[in-house]
C-alpha cells in the first residue's frame, strides 16, 4: 500500500514537472523499456552477443524487414512478436503526443520562451517589473515609451496571453521566487519595480532582491502609509503609495491648476517639444568644473536648470549662475526635446 501511494505521488510529480509534455516524456521512457526488453531477448534467451542483441532489435522496432542475425527459436519468435506490437504501439503513442504538442501549440511556445530568455540574459541596465496589473502595466509602458527595456514577471495565465500580444518580455513564474528574478537578469538590471497586489509578496521580492543585489534599486508599491516604514526597512529605495499619490494628485488640479499643467506638459508628454529630463554627469564631461554661466548650457541649448542634486544627495533648486558643477551630478532641466538630446553628447 505505501508503495502504490509512492509511486502515485511521484507520477503526479513528474506530470506537474513536465506538463504538457508530460506524454512525450512517458512514451520515451516506455521505448526505452520495450528496447531493453528486447536486448534481453537476443542476449540473454538466445545467446548472443550484445551488438548483435541490439541490432536486432534495431531492425525489428524500425521494421525494416531485414533478415535476422541468426535463426530464432520459437519461444524468441513469439516475444519477438511481443516486442513489435510494443515497439509499434509506442511509436503511435509517441507521434499522437508530439502531435498534440504541435497542433496546441505548446512546442512553438516552448521555444519562444526559451528565444526569449535568451535575448532577456543579453541585457542589460533593464527594469525588472514584477506584476502586470494596474499598477504594472501603467508602469511598463511608459518606461517602454522611452526605448528602454522592461521584463515583466508574472504568474497569471491570461496576463501572460496579454504580454505576448503586446510583445512584451516576460517571465512567466512567482516573482517571490529567487530563481524566477534571476532568470529576469536581475544581476544586471538597472531597477527592480515591484507592484504585487498583496503587500507581503512586495515585501518578499524586496527582500530576495536585496540579498541577491545588494546595490541595486528598488522601487515598491504599498496598500497603505503605514507599510512604507516596513517596505523601506525591507530594502526598498523607495515607496510609492498609488491611491495617496492620485489623491495628492487630484487636490493639486483643484487647488494649482497652472501648475498641474506644466507638470503634464513636461512629465505627460502631452506637448511634443517641452519635456522635463534628469541628466547625470560623467568623469570626463566637458561640464565638470565649471559654473553654470561658463558651461554655456541655456545661452547654447536653450534649456532651463531647476534643480541640481549633487553626488552627496544635496538638492540645490533655482541655482546661482556661479553654482559649480561637479562629476556625478544630476542636473534637472526643461527644455526641447531635441536640445537634451545635443547636450547628451557632452555629459
Amino acid at each position: 500500500m505505501n508503495q502504490r501511494i509512492f509511486f502515485n505521488n511521484r507520477y503526479l510529480r513528474w506530470k506537474v514537472k513536465y506538463g504538457h509534455f508530460f506524454p512525450l516524456a512517458l512514451g520515451t521512457i516506455s521505448l526505452c523499456f520495450v528496447f531493453c526488453f528486447g536486448i534481453f531477448i537476443y542476449w540473454h534467451i538466445e545467446g548472443w552477443e550484445i551488438g548483435e542483441s541490439i541490432y536486432q532489435v534495431i531492425i525489428t522496432l524500425s521494421t525494416v524487414g531485414f533478415m535476422e542475425v541468426h535463426p530464432l527459436s520459437y519461444k524468441a519468435r513469439m516475444l519477438t512478436s511481443v516486442l513489435i506490437f510494443m515497439g509499434v504501439g509506442n511509436f503511435a503513442f509517441l507521434m499522437g503526443a508530439f502531435t498534440q504538442l504541435l497542433v496546441e501549440g505548446h512546442l512553438q511556445d516552448l521555444l519562444g520562451r526559451r528565444k526569449m530568455q535568451k535575448i532577456i540574459q543579453k541585457l542589460e541596465d533593464h527594469f525588472i517589473i514584477c506584476g502586470y496589473g494596474r499598477i504594472g502595466s501603467v508602469v511598463a509602458k511608459e518606461i517602454l515609451k522611452e526605448g528602454l527595456p522592461v521584463v515583466v514577471v508574472e504568474q497569471n495565465e491570461k496576463v501572460i496571453q496579454e504580454l505576448q500580444m503586446e510583445g512584451i518580455l516576460y517571465i512567466h513564474g512567482d516573482a517571490t521566487s529567487d530563481q524566477v528574478l534571476l532568470s529576469a537578469n536581475l544581476k544586471k538590471a538597472k531597477a527592480v519595480i515591484t507592484t504585487l497586489s498583496k503587500e507581503a509578496q512586495n515585501v518578499y521580492v524586496t527582500l530576495t532582491a536585496r540579498q541577491l543585489v545588494p546595490k541595486l534599486n528598488i522601487i515598491a508599491r504599498a496598500e497603505h502609509e503605514n507599510s512604507i516604514q516596513k517596505l523601506e526597512f525591507a530594502g526598498a529605495d523607495r515607496v510609492l503609495t498609488p491611491y495617496v499619490i492620485g489623491g495628492k494628485r487630484m487636490a493639486q488640479v483643484v487647488l494649482r491648476p497652472t501648475v498641474t499643467d506644466f507638470l503634464e506638459l513636461a512629465l505627460l508628454e502631452k506637448h511634443l517639444d517641452l519635456q522635463m529630463e534628469e541628466l547625470v554627469i560623467s568623469d570626463n564631461s566637458i561640464l565638470v568644473g565649471k559654473d553654470l554661466i561658463h558651461s554655456e548650457i541655456r545661452p547654447r541649448y536653450n534649456l532651463i536648470i531647476i534643480a541640481i542634486k549633487k553626488a552627496d544627495g544635496k538638492m540645490i533648486f533655482n541655482p546661482g549662475p556661479k553654482t559649480v558643477i561637479s562629476a556625478g551630478d544630476t542636473l534637472i532641466v526643461v527644455g526641447n526635446k531635441d536640445n537634451l538630446k545635443r547636450i547628451e553628447e557632452i555629459l
